[in-house]
């Protein structure tokens, strides 16, 4: 992070020196001069406040807390899950603060664009997304599947037809179907929800026949609950986990590139992933392979 305000105070030096060559062929009257003086002071005032933003000692990881295992509120009350884990070890290495944001994900770009957050650490994929972020490499293979109740006369994608299918709003889930218009043309209704908590109570009331949904949020739920719940053989799509953060912070995103790298080869990475291994998460890595 010192480097950062090195680069900063380096930055305004060689603004300062290009001023005084420019000063040497043109004359320079006292209001421009005062204009540039003030220009710089204003440039680097902002470069001061947005190292301290991003550098400041506090990583601000921005997630859904209804989406297990990546990100979710534990039975301690406590935010916990795969990522959340991850982020939290990136932070200690970093010699950040970590602080775990709740957000709602329809939200995201919003909150990632004021500043509210500092990265979108939950699950969050890239297909789709490629140009609307700055990405870190894909460290965990996803597939969006559909899950129906367990005396469900639903057994393949065909009989989706006339059907009620559950999607979390502003999902890669949700993008998935919209891109198959074949499918989905083929539903009773394509509703949408907040998050996947709700979209499994109504899979149980009865209110939905179907969910898409990521397969580590599917897992889980399989896994708690295996009673009420599968899954269809056929998936909906195959993508990719990254870290995204605001459009050109670079930077921030090479530093935590740089610890996850280091997590993958010291063994740390599969370690945390080991933990979720009941949800098949140790299975999903990529990032080291």
């Amino acid at each position: 992070m010192k480097k950062r305000l090195l680069s900063a105070v380096m930055a305004s030096a060689m603004v300062l020196s290009l001023a005084a060559c420019g000063g040497a062929k043109t004359e320079t009257t006292a209001a421009e001069t005062s204009a540039e003086s003030k220009e710089e002071t204003t440039a680097a005032d902002t470069s001061a406040a947005e190292e301290t933003k991003t550098a400041g000692g506090t990583l601000i990881v921005g997630f859904d807390q209804d989406f297990p295992p990546m990100g979710f509120v534990g039975d301690d009350g406590e935010d916990t899950g795969f990522d959340l884990d991850l982020a939290k070890e990136v932070a200690k290495r970093l010699g950040l603060e970590y602080k775990a944001q709740p957000i709602a994900w329809d939200s995201k770009d919003m909150e990632l664009e004021s500043g509210n957050i500092d990265c979108i650490w939950n699950g969050f994929t890239i297909t789709g997304r490629e140009d609307d972020y700055t990405w870190t490499e894909p460290y965990m293979a996803n597939k969006q599947v559909f899950i129906v109740a367990n005396d469900s006369d639903i057994k393949s994608q065909a009989d989706l037809a006339g059907k009620n299918v559950e999607v979390q709003a502003d999902s890669s889930a949700e993008t998935a179907l919209k891109e198959n218009p074949d499918l989905t043309n083929t539903f009773g209704q394509l509703l949408t929800t907040a998050d996947y908590n709700t979209a499994f109570m109504n899979l149980e009331a009865g209110t939905n026949d179907a969910i898409a949904v990521d397969i580590g949020v599917a897992q889980y739920q399989l896994t708690t609950k295996a009673d009420k719940f599968r899954m269809l053989e056929e998936p909906l799509s195959t993508e990719q986990y990254a870290i995204g953060f605001k459009k050109g912070n670079e930077e921030l995103r090479d530093q935590v590139q740089a610890t996850l790298d280091e997590m993958a080869e010291d063994g740390t990475l599969a370690e945390i992933a080991a933990k979720y291994k009941d949800y098949n998460l140790d299975q999903m890595l990529c990032l080291g392979k």
